[in-house]
């Protein structure tokens, strides 16, 4: 209900704008457009489908120890396999 109200709040703000600048021909196009740009934001917010944080937060662990095999900053990657490491020289030049 609350992207209702502020979509309402929106409109009657870009008309009052307009309304009260009726000498100045670009601000009013530039406030109708970001009027709209506004409406449509809301009304893509508005369609979103929302879940709870603690959904949100229960779904999240349960991928998280779903995939944690493969998770290379747990179970770290085979030095044998690892692209990175440092090269050992066995040699040094003083």
């Amino acid at each position: 209900m609350t992207a209702v109200f502020q979509l309402r709040e929106t409109i009657r703000g870009a008309l009052q704008d307009t309304s009260m600048k009726d000498g100045m021909a670009n601000n009013n196009t530039t406030s109708i457009s970001q009027a709209r740009k506004a409406v449509e934001q809301l009304k893509m917010e508005a369609c979103m489908d929302r879940i709870k944080v603690s959904k949100a937060a229960a779904d999240l662990m349960a991928y998280c120890d779903a995939h944690i095999r493969e998770d290379p900053l747990i179970v770290p990657v085979p030095a044998s396999e690892n692209p990175f490491r440092e090269k050992k020289l066995f040699c040094t030049i003083l």
